[in-house]
């Protein structure tokens, strides 16, 4: 019992709640949208619903078997905690197919309209899966191999999956006719993209580069008016070879305007460049100015 408890030291129950979770919605897209409707997947999955296609064997089964040779793979990459993530997302995910399979909701009669079933299933697997990521935990499969693209190459898990799922649904083409194949697409690009929001969207921010001859006026408006700081780097004309100021800042995607317009009426010559940020974290967006961890706001 002492080793077991030393094996689970540091896990928190809350990762396991988003995973089961994450794992039920995409259980639920997987049979209701897919599979009702004769779409394939990527990845893993994709292998799944390829050899339930071809073999009538159910996806719950064939996740489980296809998955066992890569835990030990995320074992020596990612560690404990990612190794018990893992396991525990995959058992997951096969338990809500099985859940699923068993007990399906009443079919959704979207069989005339594969735009929207081919939507739905993007959204449904997107968000499974990118709650499961933000949990730190994979369902196996090509989930481990997307976190490698990221760690090692600095591909986004969504691209790296896009990729690999275009692999599989060509494959798949075996059993799909051109149509469903395409609208398989359709759904795996839905699926990557709201990965990477739900990833990185949540922290998402603009930055923003001010070059003017006003830069001290600017940024007090910007601590009076917004609250937030700025640093001023000292750079050099090419035209004018003459040194000046440069703000840079970062504000929330919702502040981006009222940045803009504060700009324009101090200094309506002044030359800025916007840039997305995925995360930010410190003062102003994850500490207030006493170090304190930012309390979310209703």
């Amino acid at each position: 019992m002492k080793w077991i408890q030393q094996f689970f030291s540091g896990l928190t129950l809350k990762p396991f709640i988003i995973i089961i979770i994450g794992t039920l919605i995409f259980g639920f897209g997987i049979i209701h949208f897919n599979i009702q409707n004769g779409l394939a997947h990527g990845g893993f999955t994709g292998i799944t619903l390829f050899l339930y296609y071809l073999f009538a064997i159910e996806p719950s089964l064939s996740n489980l078997a296809l998955n066992i040779p890569l835990f030990l793979i995320g074992y020596k990459l990612f560690g404990k905690a990612m190794l018990v993530y893992s396991v525990f997302g995959t058992l997951s995910l096969s338990v809500s197919l099985r859940l699923f399979e068993l007990y399906p909701v009443t079919e959704i009669p979207l069989q005339d309209d594969m735009i929207l079933v081919s939507l739905f299933a993007g959204v449904f697997a997107g968000t499974g899966l990118g709650m499961i990521f933000r949990a730190g935990g994979t369902t196996g499969g090509v989930d481990i191999l997307a976190r490698l693209a990221e760690k090692y190459f600095g591909m986004s898990i969504g691209k790296f999956m896009f990729s690999f799922d275009a692999a599989v649904i060509t494959l798949s083409m075996i059993h799909l006719t051109l149509t469903q194949a395409m609208y398989t697409l359709v759904t795996v690009f839905v699926a990557s993209r709201v990965i990477d929001f739900i990833i990185e969207g949540a922290s998402a921010a603009k930055s923003t580069m001010i070059i003017s001859s006003r830069t001290e006026a600017i940024s007090r408006e910007i601590i009076k008016r917004m609250g937030r700081g700025s640093t001023a780097i000292t750079g050099k004309g090419s035209f004018t070879d003459s040194e000046r100021q440069i703000l840079y800042v970062v504000v929330n995607r919702h502040e981006l305007i009222q940045l803009k317009n504060l700009i324009q009426e101090v200094d309506p010559y002044a030359f800025f460049s916007i840039n997305d940020v995925k995360e930010v974290s410190g003062e102003g967006f994850t500490f207030d100015k006493n170090y304190q961890p930012l309390k979310p706001t209703s």
